[in-house]
């Protein structure tokens, strides 16, 4: 009966970095992103709210 031998503060270490490295990770993609293409998004999404807008109709607001 002979098992290896862990250390459980060692383990719970590297378990947090490779938690931490997972959540950095899922930041740099969530977030990392550059001016250039924030401001290409913005553009995008109100060319296409201008878009939806034109094609509204519009209702009197008299119905005298």
């Amino acid at each position: 009966m002979s098992g290896d031998v862990i250390n459980l503060r060692q383990f719970r270490k590297s378990k947090q970095r490779v938690e931490k490295e997972r959540q950095a990770e899922q930041n740099r993609l969530s977030f990392g992103r550059t001016k250039t293409e924030k401001s290409l998004t913005k553009t995008l999404n109100d060319k296409a709210e201008r878009a939806l807008d034109q094609g509204r109709l519009e209702t009197p607001v008299d119905r005298e």
